[in-house]
């Protein structure tokens, strides 16, 4: 089951993508987590990355595409896979397709997790992370014990500089620019399915686990 998350940054795909790899069984490919990896290491390509993160810019293709088509052709992917964060335009959607046509494999489902603007700049201006050991929070829904500080390690929580509202309002203007076509791109292709993401987590997780099937 190959499976790609869709929506807005702060539509909440990346915590369904983790539950579905969990229910399923296959990996969660995230690009954010190895981008984030990577800037906490301070590799080159973390460099790179942390430029175009923290004005709310994509990262460019060549960053990215190699990157995602060595991963899933490993043999955690043989049973499939959760794409999060990739692709994000319809050339890098057409390179993963020539990729996987090149194997024998196509994608299965294009997921959308559907959240309007409003809501999102909400959500994120409220995030909180830690920066040693990558747990996030939320000022409302999901907040640390103690506040400012990281239940697993003790560490100061911060609100990244991608998360701040103007920050997410220029992250929302470049979704909607250059993300958003994959919604027809995929829907042409027949494999789109959209769920409300204004519902609570786990209703959002039983409709999409009714798409998929038990």
């Amino acid at each position: 089951m190959k499976i790609i998350m869709l929506g807005a940054p702060g539509a909440g795909k990346g915590p369904q993508a983790k539950q579905i790899a969990g229910k399923y069984e296959i990996p969660h490919i995230s690009t954010g987590d190895i981008f984030r990896a990577n800037i906490k290491n301070g590799t080159d390509l973390g460099k790179k990355a942390k430029e175009y993160m923290d004005q709310g810019l994509l990262v460019p293709d060549e960053l990215t595409c190699d990157l995602v088509m060595d991963r899933i052709q490993q043999d955690d992917c043989k049973n499939g896979f959760v794409l999060d964060g990739f692709p994000r335009t319809i050339p890098q959607a057409e390179a993963l397709d020539a990729a996987l046509t090149k194997i024998g494999q196509s994608m299965d489902y294009a997921i959308d997790v559907d959240v309007p603007d409003e809501n999102i700049v909400n959500r994120m201006s409220g995030r909180r992370a830690c920066l040693d050991c990558g747990a996030t929070y939320h000022i409302v829904s999901l907040p640390s014990k103690v506040e400012g500080k990281c239940d697993h390690c003790g560490s100061d929580l911060v609100l990244r500089e991608d998360d701040k509202p103007e920050t997410v309002q220029k992250r929302l203007t470049v979704y909607h620019d250059q993300t958003q076509p994959l919604i027809d791109y995929y829907k042409n292709q027949g494999i789109l399915k959209s769920v409300d993401g204004t519902q609570p987590m786990e209703a959002v997780f039983t409709a999409i686990t009714d798409i998929l099937g038990a």
